[in-house]
């Protein structure tokens, strides 16, 4: 039996490699797992009524592209947070998660050929890996660039040859980024969108992390291109109720942009989709449409970075996020220190390098770990100061 070569050379991913470095280890204490981004604050308590007020519609199809309540409260919440009027039947649609989406706005938008070459699709690195293989499916160099401290751990796309920028088909960008917590600015994005319309290609932004932040809200790109008047077309969002709502198992995502855009997606969703259960539909109708949930939730986030703070203080490299809910902590060798920490104290954090490109000594995330910030505080806080004192002192 044959099996294609296209996946060949994809490195396992992140959490597979964890479990073949540290499980045939003994834990060294009592296990903390801090490797993952699942939250663990209450979703909103009136979630489970609405869907079985519901449950009915477990009989019938979804619609493909969200129900007519559900694209129209994803519009309003855009309309509230980025201040752009979005029409929901032509700008946007509902996901099953926005890994989804990023993956199959590349099948939709990635044309075969850019310049009359190879398209070259950018990547942040560290980057989501679903960026990565969204590239590999439809034929394209996924091309990462280094978000460092040097450049504010935000890719500088702009420094880019033009002969990569001639191919440059798409760029994916994660504001606020995931690992590091870095924020795009209003002129980090003005700088890409103007980049994008000199070269030609789209924008995919991945803004998942939008609403865990201290004190003021991330600008967005749909801000910043209707500021611009830049076309819809080039400007292509995604968001999710996993980190704002603390609903990862909900799947509710969303996609906006341009018609054409939207036509162009839902047109292969049509064909490879996999619409949320209307039950869940009308859950997440209504929790788009809330926003006392989220303030809640961001207070919470506020309150651990206080304890990361404090926790680390002193500590050289130390990057405090600006938002998300992640630590990108500076060590020796990311593989090295999440062994230590694992025999020594139990405590489990994901190496840098997992989650990111490049050779020995030219990966960007091999001298770093990850440290979600998900667990209840006073695990947290235990699980913050044993990793403090097991590697810093």
């Amino acid at each position: 039996m044959n099996f294609p070569e296209r996946f060949s050379n994809l490195p396992a991913y992140a959490f597979p490699r964890l479990r073949a470095l540290l499980d045939h280890h003994q834990p060294g204490g009592e296990i903390i797992h801090m490797t993952i981004g699942a939250p663990t604050h209450d979703f909103p308590s009136w979630v489970t009524d609405v869907v079985m007020k519901n449950a009915a519609g477990f009989q019938g199809y979804p619609p493909n592209e969200g129900s007519p309540e559900l694209r129209e409260s994803i519009a309003d919440w855009i309309g509230r947070r980025y201040g752009v009027t979005m029409d929901p039947e032509a700008n946007v649609m509902a996901l099953n998660g926005t890994r989804e989406g990023l993956y199959n706005a590349a099948m939709a938008l990635c044309p075969e050929q850019k310049n009359g070459q190879q398209p070259i699709i950018l990547c942040p690195n560290p980057f989501y890996q679903v960026y990565m293989v969204a590239s590999i499916s439809v034929g394209a160099q996924p091309y990462f660039v280094s978000a460092t401290a040097a450049t504010g751990h935000l890719p500088d796309y702009a420094s880019l040859p033009e002969d990569v920028l001639n191919r440059t088909a798409v760029a994916y960008i994660c504001s606020p980024a995931n690992p590091q917590g870095a924020v795009a600015s209003r002129d980090y994005w003005a700088t890409l969108i103007s980049l994008a319309e000199k070269y030609d290609f789209r924008i995919f932004a991945d803004e998942c992390y939008s609403e865990i932040y201290r004190d003021k809200a991330p600008v967005g790109i749909l801000t910043v291109a209707q500021e611009l008047d830049a076309d819809p077309e080039r400007i292509t969002l995604f968001n999710s109720l996993s980190k704002r709502s603390n609903l990862a198992g909900l799947r509710s995502g969303l996609i906006a942009g341009g018609a054409e855009t939207i036509k162009h997606v839902k047109k292969l969703r049509t064909y490879a989709g996999a619409p949320l259960p209307l039950p869940l539909q009308a859950a997440a109708a209504k929790v788009w449409a809330d926003e006392e949930h989220v303030r809640e939730n961001r207070a919470q986030y506020q309150e651990k970075y206080a304890i990361a703070d404090e926790i680390f203080a002193g500590v050289q490299g130390y990057m405090s996020p600006k938002a998300g809910f992640f630590l990108w902590l500076p060590v020796d060798s990311g593989e090295e220190t999440a062994l230590k920490v694992w025999k020594e104290t139990g405590v489990r954090v994901l190496p840098g390098a997992y989650l990111s490109q490049g050779d020995p000594g030219q990966n960007p995330g091999e001298s770093f770990i990850r440290v979600a910030l998900v667990a209840p505080k006073a695990e947290l806080q235990r699980g913050l100061t044993t990793l403090r004192d097991c590697i810093y002192t």
